[in-house]
């Protein structure tokens, strides 16, 4: 079931989804390997470099206030992942930014 809804969502990105894809798709980020909705335990990740165990979520207006996203990054957090949000508008108005702070946690996760 988690393959299935993970597949339905790689349809269905939003923009800034579908831009930090293109940035991190291909291992184009500092040559690490990045996959896009991909399961982890009862949760879909939007980008995970498995081999460093960091997420990238990109969230949207959906997200403002939403009680749930804390424990799951507790949850996750709690088995070694290291997970970095942004807003989508950010991602939007700012991929540069958002991708050197990625990049610095790449350099910071192959320490």
């Amino acid at each position: 079931m988690a393959n299935a809804k993970a597949r339905s969502l790689r349809q269905s990105m939003t923009d800034a989804e579908r831009r930090l894809w293109s940035a991190l798709r291909d291992r184009r980020l500092d040559g690490h390997k990045f996959k896009r909705q991909h399961p982890i335990g009862p949760f879909i990740a939007d980008f995970a470099c498995v081999e460093l165990k960091i997420i990238i979520e990109a969230d949207g207006g959906q997200h403002a206030g939403n009680t749930r996203d804390e424990p799951r990054t507790r949850w996750l957090e709690g088995r070694g992942w290291r997970v970095l949000r942004f807003w989508n508008n950010e991602i939007l108005a700012n991929t540069n930014g958002v991708l050197e702070t990625i990049a610095e946690a790449l350099r910071q996760g192959d320490q």
